[in-house]
């Protein structure tokens, strides 16, 4: 009844709260000195809850009914180190999707949050629309996505790839960034910002424009002028994307900004960087398992 033979010195709850306090902790180590301070003797060493967590297979949960025609997506990409001396670490690409926004007193909740971690079997749009289908009961002519990120070229390939049924929004918060980064001293600075604010397009782009050849610093205006290339590709990602919706005749009452794919970003980077180098297989199944604590699995 217990799934437990005594062989093995611990209960099924006991390994998992050993993995989960691994997971959501500061490191291993940390989880299996919880362990013993929580149950009074050493229960497992930190080694013996990573093999555990290695050999962990996480179980797909059912489908979700999508309750309105819009999904939102958020997408970013976390670089990690390698253990292996002579290999480069990896960007793993992320993409947190929600049905909206729930409020919870003074606080606002994410509806129905899902993770998507890309395995390079396949491109990353195509991989998650096979997530889609799999985790929510996504239909690709009857939704809407809208997708915020930064201007990577393989994030920004969510235009070609889904066309009129996707909308993507340049993420607000690296063009406030790099806008900072360049532009902090400059006396146009605050009126370069209240365009990016208000959500004019046109006006942020012809105040950059302008601004060339006034920055007094040779790295400051490559910045500037690789911003423009990039920005000018896709100008609309600028606009209000509730705006846009609304023209395709779409209902965006309780539609907030988006923006949250930096802080997705902080909860994984929290525990997977700040020095830590991994092996391809830890790395892999500890994600795995950290989505899987996150989206309830």
């Amino acid at each position: 009844y217990l799934a437990f033979d005594g062989t093995k010195g611990l209960s099924p709850v006991v390994q998992d709260l050993g993995m989960e306090l691994a997971v959501t902790g500061v490191s291993y180590r940390q989880a299996g000195k919880a362990l013993e301070k929580l149950l009074g003797y050493p229960v497992i060493s930190h080694e013996g809850i990573r093999q555990h967590l290695l050999n962990t297979e996480v179980m797909p949960g059912k489908s979700v009914s999508v309750e309105q025609e819009v999904l939102f997506v958020e997408v970013d990409g976390l670089y990690i180190k390698s253990q292996e001396k002579k290999k480069q670490g990896q960007e793993v690409k992320i993409a947190s999707v929600h049905q909206g926004w729930k409020k919870n007193g003074k606080r606002t909740k994410l509806i129905g949050k899902h993770h998507y971690i890309h395995e390079e079997k396949v491109p990353f749009w195509e991989g998650f629309e096979l997530f889609l289908m799999d985790t929510y009961e996504y239909d690709p002519t009857r939704h809407h996505l809208v997708i915020n990120g930064d201007g990577a070229p393989w994030i920004t390939a969510c235009r070609d790839y889904f066309g009129p049924h996707a909308t993507f929004v340049i993420d607000r918060f690296h063009v406030a960034r790099e806008v900072q980064s360049i532009f902090r001293e400059h006396p146009r600075y605050r009126k370069i910002c209240k365009r990016l604010a208000a959500y004019d397009a046109q006006g942020f782009l012809v105040e950059l424009n302008s601004a060339v050849g006034t920055t007094g610093d040779e790295k400051k205006e490559e910045a500037l002028e690789k911003l423009i290339a990039q920005l000018t590709q896709y100008p609309e990602a600028l606009e209000d994307y509730r705006e846009r919706l609304q023209e395709k005749g779409m209902n965006t009452e309780g539609f907030r900004p988006m923006g949250s794919a930096e802080g997705t970003m902080s909860v994984f980077a929290k525990r997977l960087k700040h020095g830590r180098s991994w092996s391809d297989k830890g790395r892999d199944k500890f994600i795995d398992v950290f989505v899987a604590l996150k989206d309830k699995l």
